[in-house]
């Protein structure tokens, strides 16, 4: 089966841990992640400026070596991300921001994404939001 996986939550929501246990047993069984999308607070979960205190779990980095040693398309909303303050260098340099708070393996990009994810997958499984 093809998932595409929608996380709204930001890195210290426990759906958010249960995004990457979900992503992590989807790939175990066999199955396919066409795309994650992190959209509203779940941009956070790719943020490099988030700090884990020692005694939590680092949902952050772990999504980022999660999507980098598997090679999956992660996509961060760009619009979503500049309201957080969660810019690359790109757009950072655009803003005349300082901060780069986001680089590999994360792509920002727009809604579309999602729309496209959800079109090559068999199932949209979201994670978190209002």
């Amino acid at each position: 089966m093809k998932f595409a996986i929608a996380l709204f939550s930001a890195a210290h929501a426990p759906s958010s841990r249960r995004a990457l246990l979900f992503a992590q047993a989807a790939l175990a069984g066999g199955h396919e992640i066409v795309r994650l999308f992190f959209y509203q607070d779940g941009v956070y979960n790719a943020a490099n400026s988030i700090v884990t205190p020692q005694d939590e779990q680092d949902l952050p980095r772990e999504w980022r070596e999660f999507v980098g040693q598997h090679q999956l398309d992660g996509v961060v909303c760009i619009a979503a991300a500049l309201r957080r303050g969660v810019l690359n260098a790109d757009e950072a340099q655009r803003y005349q921001r300082t901060s780069v708070s986001i680089e590999a393996p994360w792509e920002l990009s727009g809604l579309g994404q999602l729309h496209d994810a959800v079109q090559a997958a068999d199932r949209l499984i979201c994670f978190g939001g209002a």
